[in-house]
């Protein structure tokens, strides 16, 4: 069963719940693939057939055991300065966007969920990742990577909050409270990230969310000093990282990442079977 993972704000850590979550399927005998519809960053990475990506989807397709492609990232936004973004669509520069020309949405979305649609018939499972935060008020009618693909694949969604910079249970509910009512009911359940401590601590808060929400609490992920492919200046730059080859080395931090997520009794069980 394919998922989205969102988060409550840039940085709340999507992109490594995403890779994580990816790693337990493969560990698990699941052909997974990732996807995220649409990527702002700088951070790209160039597959073996030339298609340019967001890291952070190279990244995960290494946790699902695969090698990047272009459908993983359909569309990647690189900010040039003076109001200019490069767009790369499928893999290949497709021009800019500018104050004076605004990027067609329409034909953008079609191919972003074309790239979805031909992993969903080669893997078994798709993992997506939405960008930045689900409920930019000033930006949902153009949203593609987020409400878009709720709206136009119905696919299940986790939302995940970061407890490191507090008020995490507000910004959970406030998520929920301002999504479409229309796909409100696909928000299936939460996750907390970057906890330390005590987990138990956060039980009334938790039931709370529940109860306002009907989301399903599926687990507080522990804060761990990993460092991670960095997508946006949000990302974390801190961690360790060791190894001479970098990307066997963020498979360890992600196996270990997992490993404490497990352990911490993250359900990820119930999250194959969200409905």
């Amino acid at each position: 069963m394919n998922v989205l993972f969102v988060g409550t704000a840039s940085g709340a850590g999507k992109t490594t719940v995403s890779a994580m979550y990816c790693r337990y399927l493969y560990r698990n005998g699941v052909s997974v693939a990732p996807y995220k519809a649409v990527n702002l960053s700088l951070n790209s990475y160039v597959t073996r057939e030339g298609k340019e990506i967001g890291i952070g989807q190279a990244f995960q397709a290494w946790a699902s055991g695969l090698e990047p492609s272009g459908d993983m990232n359909p569309v990647l936004l690189k900010p040039s300065g003076n109001g200019k973004i490069q767009t790369v669509l499928c893999g290949a520069p497709a021009g800019d966007v500018t104050e004076k020309k605004n990027m067609d949405v329409a034909a953008v979305s079609a191919a972003a969920y074309e790239a979805y649609d031909r992993l969903n018939s080669k893997y078994g499972t798709v993992v997506c990742e939405g960008s930045g935060s689900p409920v930019e008020l000033n930006l949902m009618d153009r949203d593609i990577a987020n409400t878009g693909l709720m709206r136009s694949r119905s696919v299940p969604t986790v939302l995940v909050g970061d407890i490191e910079r507090g008020g995490a249970f507000a910004a959970l509910y406030g998520t929920w409270l301002l999504m479409p009512k229309d796909i409100r009911p696909l928000v299936k359940g939460f996750l907390i990230n970057r906890f330390r401590g005590d987990a138990s601590l956060l039980d009334s808060g938790i039931r709370i969310i529940e109860d306002l929400t009907g989301m399903r609490y599926l687990g507080t992920i522990p804060y761990m000093c990993l460092k991670f492919p960095e997508e946006d200046s949000l990302s974390d730059s801190e961690g360790y990282l060791s190894g001479d080859n970098v990307k066997e080395a963020f498979m360890s931090n992600t196996d270990a990442l997992l490993d404490a997520a497990l352990g911490a009794g993250v359900d990820f069980q119930a999250i194959e079977r969200l409905s």
